[in-house]
């Protein structure tokens, strides 16, 4: 898929949603939607994360996070950069831009953000809006090493093949939790993050 065409979804999707107009609902919206209903929070904590396209040669990449194992949540998981909202940050965008400058070093001169698609609700009580963006090569990833075990990037193309896409389970909290896993190698990609790729996937393919 190239790179307009990605563009022309998403900013279709982000505009449609933001204007309140009718939109096909997504596969996930929560890491319960696979599981069942699950008693929600009373307050949900504000998130965003930066969904980065990175425009290569070869074809578009997906760069990603590996948490450093001795984070307080979701440790040593792969992960989109982002985090939560702070109160300096106006919206959701900056939000995942300074979390990504600050996890990755990708600094915002490099991102030409798109847009936010569907929020994303996680079983840790965060709402997390994705920001789509472009990412122009050139940058040069720097972990911060006191989240960051490690920065990669997977093709574009992985996410979008469904026969990557996998149902696993396990179980959280004394019940079985069914949730998406994409590996990717010895990349095991799964939770929130696959549930995110998996929305992202259906936004770019849906109709075809």
């Amino acid at each position: 898929m190239d790179v307009d065409e990605i563009v022309r979804r998403v900013r279709e999707r982000s505009r449609r949603l933001a204007s309140g107009l009718p939109v096909s609902v997504p596969p996930l919206g929560s890491d319960f939607s696979l599981s069942g209903v699950v008693p929600a929070p009373e307050i949900w904590r504000p998130a965003a994360v930066l969904v980065p396209l990175v425009r290569r040669a070869p074809g578009m990449t997906v760069l990603l996070t590996q948490r450093t194992d001795d984070m307080p949540s979701h440790a040593g998981q792969i992960a989109f950069p982002g985090g939560r909202r702070q109160a300096e940050d106006v919206d959701a965008v900056a939000t995942a831009l300074r979390e990504t400058e600050e996890e990755v070093g990708l600094e915002r001169r490099f991102v030409d953000v798109v847009g936010p698609v569907d929020l994303y609700r996680t079983g840790t009580g965060y709402e997390i809006t994705p920001i789509v963006g472009i990412v122009e090569p050139g940058f040069t990833a720097r972990a911060d090493p006191r989240e960051v075990a490690d920065v990669f990037e997977v093709p574009l193309e992985h996410f979008l093949d469904e026969r990557n896409h996998r149902i696993d389970s396990r179980v959280w909290q004394g019940r079985e939790r069914r949730y998406y896993a994409m590996p990717y190698g010895e990349r095991y990609i799964w939770g929130a993050t696959a549930g995110m790729l998996k929305n992202l996937h259906f936004i770019l393919t849906a109709g075809e």
